[in-house]
């Protein structure tokens, strides 16, 4: 989980490196298309699976929300300090919390409900509207948790019907698919450079991701979930050795917080001997 953590927070350092000159939507889908060499393995398996038009259905919705997550992401890194987005995005197991009980019938005990509470704190904490000017880029990335968090309600549904392996190569297909005409729209050419970059931050990724499964074989996510906030303390400190972005105590703080509810909601779950409807925080990633 340690070296999960480490991958994601690569992802956000390659990502802040390359800059801005091509834009969000188009950095996104390149990050897509060079990472669907990493599908092909999966393509017989997906065919022989997924025959039903709901699954793509469900599929091609994820692709559509998960590309406009993935969009706003990039763009918030180009906007905000590292670990201002790192933090924010914890919330997207929250949003999950609460979407798992509006439309998939979880139950929203007060303990949990006191946990969204905490959590959303965190937010403000962070954020502090009505103390600071807030950037674009605040209202970006916590757009990308909400958007995260949805696309993950409707992994949980594709989980229940097909292999993890298909739930991925369709994500990795469709979102590649979404990302198309809003990456035409302001296409910018590429330098090797930059397509070097995004390979990389791809192959980091599916190394992530792939790490991330062996944690969860190897343990308990009640023991995995609070490792997770290590991310925001490379984040921080890559931010400030990297590219001189001031270390903020409340945003440590709001961090805490929000990884203190996420853990707790997380721990609840494993008490109630439920299947978690909550992905740990490595798992809302790009």
């Amino acid at each position: 989980m340690v070296v999960t953590g480490l991958c994601f927070v690569t992802v956000t350092v390659l990502v802040k490196l390359m800059g801005s000159r091509i834009p969000a939507a188009e950095a996104a889908f390149l990050r897509y298309v060079l990472g669907l060499v990493f599908v092909i393995p999966m393509l017989r398996p997906l065919f022989a699976e997924a025959r039903s038009p709901q699954i793509w259905g469900l599929s091609a919705a994820r692709g559509l929300v998960h590309s406009l997550g993935v969009t706003l992401w990039f763009y918030s890194m180009t906007r905000i300090p590292l670990a201002e987005i790192t933090a924010i995005n914890y919330l997207s197991p929250v949003y999950v919390t609460i979407g798992a009980a509006l439309f998939l019938g979880e139950t929203l005990a007060l303990r949990r409900i006191a946990a969204i509470c905490a959590a959303l704190i965190g937010a403000l904490l962070i954020l502090r509207p009505g103390f600071r000017e807030l950037d674009p880029g605040h209202f970006a990335i916590m757009g990308t948790a909400f958007l995260f968090g949805c696309s993950y309600l409707l992994a949980k549904r594709l989980a229940d019907r097909v292999s993890p392996s298909v739930v991925v190569a369709m994500l990795s297909i469709w979102v590649t698919i979404g990302l198309f005409p809003l990456a035409l729209a302001e296409w910018v050419a590429p330098e090797p450079r930059e397509l070097v970059l995004l390979f990389v931050v791809a192959s980091a990724a599916t190394l992530g991701h792939y790490t991330m499964t062996l944690a969860f074989r190897a343990a308990p996510i009640t023991v995995t979930q609070p490792v997770t906030f290590l991310q925001l303390v490379w984040a921080t400190a890559f931010g400030a050795l990297l590219f001189a972005e001031p270390v903020d105590l409340w945003v440590v703080a709001g961090g805490l917080v929000i990884m203190g509810a996420v853990s707790f909601i997380t721990w609840r779950e494993a008490v109630l001997r439920r299947r978690p409807i909550t992905p740990t925080t490595p798992a809302t990633k790009v």
